[in-house]
């Protein structure tokens, strides 16, 4: 079953990892960064990752040293350990999918991200797929959820199907995508799993719109979501294939 994307998600820009600002104390994917962007109207687009015991964990990274004072992957840690976590440059820490689904109460849309596990792209244990369902039970604002990995978004076509799903999409270049094997890039730059898992848009890297196989999803009906986009310049020339985008570091314009 083919879920549509909401109209909120074409209409709002959407702030990547929350509308962070380091400068300001707004780390990414952290409580201020989402507080941030609900009170901006936009919205917003998180990551998340799986702890030790099974939670669902709003944080980029597979391992803690790019955004904390602590090293080591985040799933080995549990959700209470990571918790305690501070985020370097701000006063938060890492947040749950749960505590971030209160904080954004429906207010805006959320277009959720679940990083690969397998660090790979294949076929996953569906454990992130099954946390990310159970934390959006009883949750009756707008939400989307998207992902790389193609094995991602079929187990939550089972676990979560009343949700709309897409699938984050790339040139897959060799210097951003190495050591994945050509074979692999290959055949996820064609994006041949949309029918596959049901998908109803997918989330492109903006510099790789032109790509003929970006149009035909557009023309067969796929809503076209773009990262990330970093200026107002930027924005204007996205716009020009994609429907909204995911944006940082300026303040995209909101339509009245």
């Amino acid at each position: 079953m083919r879920v549509p994307l909401p109209a909120e998600f074409l209409r709002l820009p959407i702030a990547h990892r929350a509308l962070h600002d380091r400068k300001a104390g707004r780390i990414e994917n952290s409580p201020s960064a989402v507080r941030a962007a609900v009170e901006a109207g936009y919205g917003i687009e998180i990551d998340l990752q799986l702890s030790k015991d099974g939670v669902a964990m709003v944080f980029h990274d597979d391992e803690l040293d790019r955004l904390t004072v602590e090293k080591g992957p985040v799933a080995h840690r549990t959700a209470a350990e990571l918790g305690r976590i501070g985020l370097k440059g701000g006063e938060d820490r890492i947040p749950t999918l749960a505590e971030v689904l209160e904080l954004v109460g429906g207010r805006v849309p959320l277009l959720i991200e679940l990083k690969d596990q397998t660090l790979r792209l294949v076929q996953t244990d569906g454990a992130l797929e099954a946390a990310t369902a159970e934390a959006l039970k009883g949750y009756d604002g707008a939400v989307a959820l998207m992902s790389f990995n193609p094995h991602c978004i079929a187990h939550l076509a089972r676990l979560a199907p009343e949700r709309p799903r897409g699938i984050t999409t790339a040139a897959y270049d060799l210097k951003s995508w190495f050591p994945l094997d050509r074979a692999t890039r290959a055949h996820l730059r064609a994006i041949p799993d949309y029918d596959r898992v049901g998908a109803s848009f997918i989330s492109h890297e903006a510099k790789d719109l032109g790509r003929p196989r970006v149009a035909e999803l557009k023309d067969a009906g796929a809503a076209i979501l773009c990262w990330t986009i970093r200026s107002a310049g930027a924005e204007a020339e996205a716009r020009q294939v994609a429907d909204n985008v995911t944006f940082e570091g300026y303040a995209a314009a909101i339509p009245g």
